[in-house]
């Protein structure tokens, strides 16, 4: 590990960039072990690693530093931030985010970092996604019908009640059509989700093989060889199918476990269909009925739609930053597309509505 400039002394500017850097380091490594007493087996093991590592990166600024290491310092706050829900809640939000603080690291562009430093940070961008992406995968079905639930109740639903508002009816009109959609809404999101997931696992039920098939290999003849017949079927090409085959006869064990099962049986977890039903229609409700919030309360008229707007708007807002978190992207950048494009849908009705009214007038 070599530093990457020449010895010198130090400016008053890199001696604070070193103590940032340092308690940096310090705050990362204790996120990492605050992740690890979360979790148990492998992953625990993999994330005091890290921790480890992040220990190697704080002994080089201790040794840059000298005896100009002073107080101790905080980390930066996201960090710190970082650290409390690591100690609270060591859920896939935070390795998404500590993913995304792995990915700016300042390394790659300090010449008082050596490259070893550097690309260590850049692995354990890598380590943290995979790590992240373990909790994605099970999230996954259940994640997707509420996020795809709420956004959709969020957006539909504030579309129907400023288009309805617009058009000048009563505020209870509003009302009622707003819980009508709400409901309407909902039951169509959890029976398209039952069907969709329930078809899903019927398709792939149907294309996974033959538990028992196996038991057939010893009695193969292996000039006809019917197996290579499998896996070319399964897309291997000739000659391959027929080595494959040929070693599949030759190595064939009777208390193998679905020797005739190649790459690409196995199918992704879609999760319940049931699960994904009631994931769906709870969070469309919950989306849907903050659009008609001010109405509960007896509010109408423009100031109605400006509260139910806000409303919504902050919600948006919010599953945006959870998708953009989860996804390791930019929340803010997540927040704004979620937000724009359930205002735009929403305009669109509100000002069909205004048509619709000022031709009813």
């Amino acid at each position: 590990m070599t530093t990457r400039i020449q010895p010198t002394e130090p400016t008053a500017a890199d001696v604070r960039r070193w103590r940032r850097y340092l308690a940096d380091e310090r705050a990362e490594a204790a996120v990492y072990r605050d992740l690890a007493r979360r979790r148990d087996g492998e992953e625990r093991e993999i994330l005091l690693a890290l921790a480890e590592a992040e220990g190697r990166h704080e002994a080089h600024w201790l040794q840059l530093l000298g005896d100009r290491v002073g107080k101790p310092r905080r980390g930066a706050l996201r960090t710190r931030a970082l650290g409390w829900m690591a100690r609270r809640f060591g859920s896939v939000f935070v390795l998404a985010l500590a993913q995304r603080a792995e990915s700016r690291s300042p390394y790659e562009g300090d010449l008082d970092a050596t490259d070893a430093m550097a690309a260590d940070e850049r692995i354990h961008e890598e380590v943290v996604r995979s790590l992240a992406a373990r909790g994605r995968n099970r999230l996954a079905g259940g994640f997707r019908a509420a996020v795809f639930g709420a956004n959709d109740g969020l957006v539909s639903n504030l579309a129907l009640v400023l288009g309805i508002g617009a058009t000048g009816v009563s505020s209870a009109t509003v009302l009622f059509t707003g819980i009508a959609g709400l409901l309407a809404g909902a039951l169509s999101m959890g029976a398209g989700e039952y069907v969709s997931v329930r078809s899903q696992r019927e398709l792939l039920d149907a294309s996974t093989p033959n538990p028992t098939a196996h038991s057939a290999v010893p009695n193969l003849d292996v000039d006809a060889n019917e197996l290579t017949l499998l896996y070319r079927a399964r897309g291997m090409s000739a000659q391959d199918a027929a080595q494959h085959a040929a070693e599949m006869i030759a190595n064939y064990r009777p208390d193998a476990t679905g020797p005739i099962r190649i790459v690409g049986d196995e199918h992704e977890a879609i999760g319940s269909a049931w699960g994904a039903a009631s994931a769906s229609f709870c969070f469309f409700a919950s989306g849907a009925i903050i659009a008609v919030i001010p109405y509960l309360f007896g509010l109408s008229g423009l100031t109605a739609i400006i509260v139910a707007s806000a409303l919504v708007g902050l919600a948006l807002l919010l599953t945006g930053a959870v998708v953009g978190l989860l996804s390791g992207a930019s929340p803010l950048k997540r927040a704004l597309r979620q937000l724009a494009i359930g205002f735009g849908a929403s305009a669109v009705t509100y000002l069909l509505g205004l048509a619709f009214g000022s031709g009813l007038a």
